[in-house]
């Protein structure tokens, strides 16, 4: 019939489906890699020249821990109440870039998801019941209620990690048919990037 597309053929379907897990495997791992190498460059390069002076030879090591704790005072900062103030600051100001708005929104917002002590990021472990694929584990990421006539319903959106953890499903469901299990968002990211072999050997329900 016209207008229907045609389904891909299932070589097809297995090269694209692992183009974009592969692709977002490495996306966060290049990122990642990436900005640690130019930040120790920058770092480095400061401190080098003072490590040489103040010490008299070069010494191994001294560049990546300076970078390390550099970066330890960063977060330091970041969760001082007048350290997030400068950051937002800093942040709006630079995000009037374009290019530098492109990348970064979209970089942070993943790394947001997955960062359990951010009120944007995921905000517990949740298991939801379905007919046909049992129980399933995701985080929660969203409250809210739905008016369908009857009063305001309370709904949740969890997200559901299915081929790789940055790839998934958004399920809506009522809260009353979710649970949420004594696992820690720390806890249920490493059970999926083990394949379920972190799981504890007893839940309760919290």
């Amino acid at each position: 019939m016209a207008g229907l597309t045609r389904p891909l053929p299932l070589p097809m379907q297995w090269l694209r489906r692992s183009f974009i897990t592969g692709f977002f495997v490495l996306v966060p791992l290049f990122i990642s890699v990436v900005a640690f190498i130019k930040i120790f460059g920058v770092v480095d390069g400061l401190t080098t020249p003072l490590y040489d002076a103040l010490l008299g030879r070069r010494i191994p090591g001294l560049g990546v821990l300076s970078t390390a704790a550099v970066i330890v005072m960063v977060g330091a900062v970041a969760t001082n109440v007048m350290g997030k103030r400068l950051l937002g600051r800093a942040e709006k100001m630079l995000l009037h870039v374009p290019v530098f708005r492109t990348i970064y929104v979209p970089v942070k917002q993943m790394v947001t998801a997955f960062s359990p002590g951010n009120e944007s990021g995921f905000k517990r472990v949740v298991m939801v019941e379905d007919v046909k694929r049992g129980f399933m584990l995701g985080f929660l990421t969203r409250e809210f209620t739905v008016d369908r006539g009857r009063g305001p319903e309370p709904m949740i959106a969890v997200f559901v990690p299915t081929n790789h953890l940055y790839l998934g499903d958004v399920v809506i469901c009522e809260r009353e048919r979710a649970t949420f299990p004594d696992i820690s968002v720390e806890e249920g990211i490493r059970i999926f990037l083990t394949g379920g072999m972190a799981l504890p050997p007893r839940i309760r329900n919290v």
